[in-house]
C-alpha cells in the first residue's frame, strides 16, 4: 500500500513503525472473513481492511472525524486478521497508534469520557474494584434480572502452598481476577507445587496496563508497565525463572512490553527480558507434561465432556494453539470439538461495557457453538472471556487449570 504521511506524523517513532505496517498492507480482503464486527455488522469499515483506509486516510491528511473514531473504538482487537493476513500486517500495533492519536484530537462526550475514565481508576485497583464487587454482591437480593446476569456469582478463596522449592516462579495476580476468581491463581500454585515449582506473587506488582493502555490512555499503561517490571526486577535478578500469566489477557501485553517501551531508555533492556521471561499458564504446564501424566490416574470413562474457549489472546495474540486441550485430554477429560473456535466472545477486556450491543451478539453466537454437543463444563484461559461467558448460560464456566487441580 504506498503511503505519504502528513507532516505531524511522517519522522516520529509512531509514524515510522505506522508506515511500515500500511505498506505490507495489500487489499487482498482475507481479514473480512475472520473480522468478528465485520461478521455482525457487515460494513467494510467495520473490517480490518476498512479500518486500516480510515487510519491512512488520517494519517496523510491529519484530519479525522467522530466517524473514523467510532469505527476504530468498535474493533475488539482481537487479532484473528494477523492469524488470518498472508501478508503478515501488524494490525493492531498500527490500530494503537491510531487510536492514541485520535484521542487526543477528538473529543468525546462527557458521558463517555467520565465512563472511560472510572473503567480506568475501578478495575486496575484490586481493592476498590473488590470492594464494589462486594456491595454488589449484598445488593443482589434488591437488584433487577438484567443487573444479576452480570454480577458474578461470589466464589471463596482456597489455600495455596507456600513457597518451597528451589524452583520458583513469578505470578501476576492480576485486577479483577483476585476478587471474581480466586480459585484460579490458587489453582495454579497447588498444581504446580506437585511438581516442584513455586508461584510467588511480587507485592508491588498490579495491572498490566492493559485497561489504561486499550482505552488510549497510553503514557498511564506504560507507567503500570514500569511499576509491573520494578516490582519483578529484584526477583527475576534472584532467580525467579519465569513470569507466569494465568489470564491470557495480561500475557499477551506483558509479552509485549519489550514493545511497548522500546523507546524508553530506562526501560527498554529491562522490558525485553520481562517480555523473553513471560510465559502463559498452559506453557509452563505443557513443558512439566510428562511429570504430570503419573499424577492422573486412568479412568474407564471420561471425567467430564469439556467445551474449550480459546481466548483471542492466547491463539491470535500469543499464538498458542492446540495446548490447553491437549492437557485436558491427557488429564481424562473429552474434550469436544467447537466450531467457529476462531471468533471472539465479545469480552474483550472493557467492550463488552463500551459496546454492549455487538459483544451481546458475540457472546450468544459464541455460546451456541460451544454448548451445541451439550459440555458438562465450557472452559477457557482469560478472566475476561470466564465472566462474560457466564453471563449468558447456566452451563458452568472455569479456567481450565481448576479442571486440572480438581483430578
Amino acid at each position: 500500500m504506498q503511503t505519504q504521511l502528513a507532516d505531524f506524523i511522517r519522522d516520529t517513532p509512531e509514524g515510522v513503525e505506522a508506515e511500515r505496517i500500511l505498506r505490507s498492507c495489500v487489499h487482498c480482503g482475507f481479514c473480512l472473513a475472520t473480522c468478528p464486527t465485520y461478521q455482525i455488522l457487515g460494513d467494510e469499515l467495520d473490517s480490518p481492511r476498512g479500518r486500516i483506509y480510515l487510519m491512512k486516510q488520517y494519517l496523510e491528511s491529519g484530519e479525522v472525524s467522530e466517524k473514523t473514531q467510532l469505527h476504530l473504538d468498535r474493533c475488539l482487537t482481537c487479532r484473528n486478521c494477523e492469524t488470518t493476513c498472508p501478508s503478515g500486517v501488524e494490525y493492531s500495533k498500527l490500530l494503537d497508534i491510531g487510536r492514541g492519536l485520535i484521542e487526543k484530537q477528538v473529543p468525546r462526550s462527557p458521558l463517555a469520557a467520565m465512563q472511560r475514565y472510572a473503567l480506568r481508576q475501578v478495575l486496575p485497583r484490586p481493592t476498590l474494584f473488590s470492594s464494589l464487587l462486594a456491595l454488589g454482591h449484598a445488593a443482589r437480593p434488591f437488584l433487577p434480572a438484567s443487573l444479576k446476569s452480570k454480577l458474578p456469582a461470589k466464589q471463596n478463596s482456597s489455600s495455596r502452598p507456600k513457597g518451597r522449592h528451589a524452583r520458583h516462579m513469578l505470578v501476576l495476580e492480576g485486577c479483577v481476577q483476585p476478587a471474581l476468581a480466586p480459585n484460579i491463581n490458587a489453582a495454579a500454585a497447588r498444581l504446580l507445587d506437585k511438581i516442584g515449582i513455586s508461584l510467588v506473587a511480587a507485592d508491588k506488582a498490579g495491572c498490566c496496563g492493559a485497561v489504561s493502555y486499550h482505552l488510549n490512555a497510553q503514557d498511564e499503561g506504560l507507567d503500570y508497565m514500569r511499576r509491573n517490571i520494578d516490582a519483578w526486577w529484584p526477583l527475576l535478578e534472584a532467580g525467579a525463572e519465569a513470569i507466569v500469566m494465568t489470564a491470557s489477557g495480561c500475557g499477551v501485553t506483558v509479552k509485549e512490553y519489550g514493545h511497548y517501551l522500546q523507546h524508553d531508555p530506562a526501560y527498554a533492556a529491562k522490558a525485553a527480558r520481562v517480555s523473553a521471561l513471560t510465559r502463559d499458564l498452559s506453557e509452563v504446564v505443557l513443558a512439566e507434561a510428562e511429570v504430570l501424566k503419573s499424577q492422573f490416574e486412568p479412568l474407564p470413562k471420561p471425567r467430564a465432556r469439556v467445551a474449550f474457549h480459546a481466548p483471542c489472546t492466547l491463539q491470535h495474540g500469543q499464538k498458542i494453539t492446540g495446548v490447553v486441550e491437549a492437557l485436558l485430554t491427557v488429564a481424562g477429560f473429552e474434550v469436544i470439538s467447537v466450531s467457529e473456535s476462531n471468533l471472539c466472545c465479545g469480552s474483550a477486556g472493557t467492550y463488552s461495557i463500551l459496546q454492549p450491543e455487538i459483544s451481546t451478539q458475540l457472546r450468544e453466537r459464541k455460546l451456541g457453538h460451544l454448548q451445541a454437543r451439550q459440555p458438562e463444563v465450557i472452559a477457557t484461559a482469560n478472566i475476561g472471556c470466564l465472566t462474560h461467558l457466564q453471563s449468558g448460560t447456566a452451563t458452568p464456566v472455569r479456567h481450565w487449570i481448576e479442571l486440572l487441580d480438581e483430578v
